[in-house]
């Protein structure tokens, strides 16, 4: 199979979809592998390293494009990227559709297929491809937020930890899945106040236990929200349902009960966010807006900031998906590999996942009825 890494170009999106080493697991299994020159670059990979490694480096991304039969990517294509979506190309990154109505459409409209790989999903409800990026912006967003409370940057000038004979920071994380329990590690490592706020009873038990009683644990209901987010100098939104849009959590009046330069992460924002005052995406070179007095960071590719750590991250994971997927075709790739179904959200002009459907207001189409009989 021929596979194209075109560079990123979402802003400040500094990751690539492949590392040199990953280019050499492909190239060993007989495919062929097209990057697009300096798309390593800001994860700190030459176009020399993938050179090394039998990767053909392309000028243009038209070109990686077109020569492909799968495309790698980290990020979701851009309106601009779309028209070179065509029916036999396969689609294989983060795609996050149930917030990006657009690209959905396109992506039905082309009838291309798309797999994501925030939506892979193992019997056991685990994220393979989501997990080593919530465990980046888990951990993120306590470091953001912590930078952000600085008086500097408009924050209540307090530190995280605080010091002796002072009090420190009340850090609330909403949701402890992966995303919040790294954000928890962080937060109580640097010595704050730590309260997850979570709804299922057993994760619930599994995070007290981990942390020996250290941070506090609540049912998640609207009272306990609004209680705990009043009280809040970091409130961290780590909620995740896999490819539907966040539920909002945070209503408008609970933010405005905030204190003043108190800060939100909404780390669920590419899902469309769980604090309902989080109504735009932001930037890394524009990261916050400031609304009820409260400090919202809203970026949607939070480990783009790390792109190093991330690459490799995500390379770990994907690589042996991708070596699937060319090695048998999408198609035979998918008999017999329910978590690889999983992660397709449209598949010939169909939309195959339910949450995606739901979101997009499109017809839902399970996929097994679209697969030829093997």
């Amino acid at each position: 199979m021929i596979i194209g890494i075109p560079k990123e170009i979402k802003s400040n999106e500094n990751r690539v979809a492949l590392t040199p080493g990953g280019a050499a697991m492909l190239k060993a299994a007989g495919h062929i592998v097209l990057i697009e020159t300096g798309a390593g670059a800001g994860s700190g990979f030459s176009d020399e390293d993938y050179a090394k490694e039998g990767a053909v480096l392309i000028p243009e991304a038209a070109e990686v494009w077109a020569k492909s039969e799968m495309i790698m990517k980290v990020k979701e294509p851009l309106p601009q990227e779309f028209i070179y979506f065509r029916e036999d190309l396969t689609l294989f990154a983060y795609l996050h559709l149930a917030n990006e109505q657009l690209l959905t459409e396109a992506l039905v409209r082309t009838k291309m297929t798309a797999i994501a790989y925030e939506t892979i999903q193992m019997p056991n409800g685990s994220l393979p491809l989501l997990t080593p990026m919530s465990e980046v912006a888990g951990r993120m967003s306590v470091q953001v937020g912590a930078q952000f409370l600085e008086q500097f940057y408009g924050g209540r000038g307090i530190l995280l930890g605080g010091v002796p004979g002072v009090p420190p920071a009340d850090v609330i994380i909403l949701g402890g899945g992966i995303v919040g329990t790294n954000a928890a590690k962080m937060a109580l490592g640097l010595g704050a106040n730590v309260v997850v706020i979570e709804k299922n009873a057993d994760r619930i038990r599994y995070l007290d236990d981990v942390f020996h009683g250290r941070i506090r644990t609540l049912m998640s209901n609207p009272y306990n929200i609004a209680n705990a987010v009043q009280k809040a100098d970091l409130l961290i939104g780590a909620v995740l349902i896999p490819g539907a849009k966040a539920p909002k959590l945070v209503t408008e009046e609970m933010v405005k009960q905030m204190k003043p330069g108190a800060v939100i992460v909404d780390v669920a924002v590419d899902q469309g966010g769980s604090i309902a005052t989080v109504d735009r995406v932001t930037t890394h070179s524009q990261p916050t807006y400031v609304k009820h007095g409260v400090i919202h960071y809203a970026v949607a590719n939070m480990p783009g900031a790390v792109p190093r750590t991330s690459t490799l991250a995500l390379t770990n994971v994907t690589i042996a998906y991708a070596l699937e997927l060319a090695g048998k075709g999408v198609t035979r790739a998918l008999y017999g590999n329910g978590p690889l179904k999983h992660g397709v959200n449209t598949y010939r002009g169909h939309v195959t996942h339910s949450a995606v459907a739901e979101a997009a207001g499109l017809p839902y189409t399970g996929l097994d009825t679209l697969l030829p009989i093997s």
